[in-house]
């Protein structure tokens, strides 16, 4: 691969004496959305989270725009972050702050950007993920769970990133909802160049947003490769997950 934005390299991750990641290697090209799947606690979001940073891997190297994270100062490592964002399952939004407010909130770590134009890129940012003018000012439990993965979503965009980390971003929507945040995010990746980093479970989101699957079994990236031929490959766990009536509708 040319120019990876993520290259990973022997990477163990162990609890105790629990491994969950030996010998692991995986690049990311610049540009592409990859899909990260595999069974029930194989460390998709462990993976995700060692790569942003918060949790330290055993053993392995982890290089994020040609930058090998464990060799970074704290000066450095902190203007590396600033090229990426994070969208966790649950949102993880500010339950007493406002959806601009919660917007707002990397703009005041990070920049030295005036209120009034915080709150004007806040309101972008708002509308760039789907969201009417009307939901700036609510807060995340007056809206929908679709309204707040779109608010998450928008806080993730806040500060402009190259690289945007997804884990399970439409577990708990409904298919239709489901579906047009799953149109939001390839029209976001596309429109800003963003490499996309995706935990997921859904064969739906596969089959919209992903250019290629990474399928974590036996502790390693066993499999990369497009979807279509991710599903043809001859392997138990592959054959399970794709042998469903969703698996069959999304590779016919």
């Amino acid at each position: 691969m040319s120019d990876p934005v993520i290259h990973i390299r022997g990477l163990k991750t162990q609890f105790g004496s629990h491994v969950v990641h030996e010998n692991l290697d995986l690049e990311v090209e610049r540009g592409e959305t990859i899909g990260v799947i595999g069974p029930s606690g194989c460390g998709k979001s462990v993976l995700l989270n060692q790569i942003v940073g918060l949790l330290q891997p055993a053993e392995g190297d982890i290089e994020v725009f040609g930058h090998t994270l464990n060799q970074l100062s704290s000066r450095e490592r902190h203007a590396l972050e600033r090229r990426w964002a994070v969208m966790f399952q649950d949102g993880a939004l500010f339950s007493n702050l406002t959806v601009r407010e919660n917007v707002m909130a990397p703009m005041r770590e990070h920049t030295d950007l005036s209120l009034t134009l915080m709150k004007e890129l806040a309101d972008l940012k708002v509308l760039m993920a789907g969201l009417t003018s009307t939901a700036v000012n609510k807060r995340p439990s007056e809206l929908s769970g679709g309204m707040r993965k779109r608010a998450a979503l928008a806080r993730a965009l806040a500060l402009d990133p190259e690289l945007l980390f997804l884990d399970e971003p439409t577990a708990g929507l409904d298919p239709i909802t489901a579906g047009r945040f799953d149109e939001l995010v390839r029209e976001l990746s596309k429109t800003l160049g963003l490499t996309v980093f995706l935990v997921t479970h859904d064969l739906d989101t596969l089959k919209s947003t992903c250019d290629r699957i990474a399928v974590i079994l036996d502790k390693h990236i066993k499999y990369i490769g497009p979807l279509q031929e991710i599903a043809r490959i001859d392997d138990p766990w592959i054959k399970e997950y794709f042998s469903g009536p969703r698996g069959r509708a999304v590779v016919d």
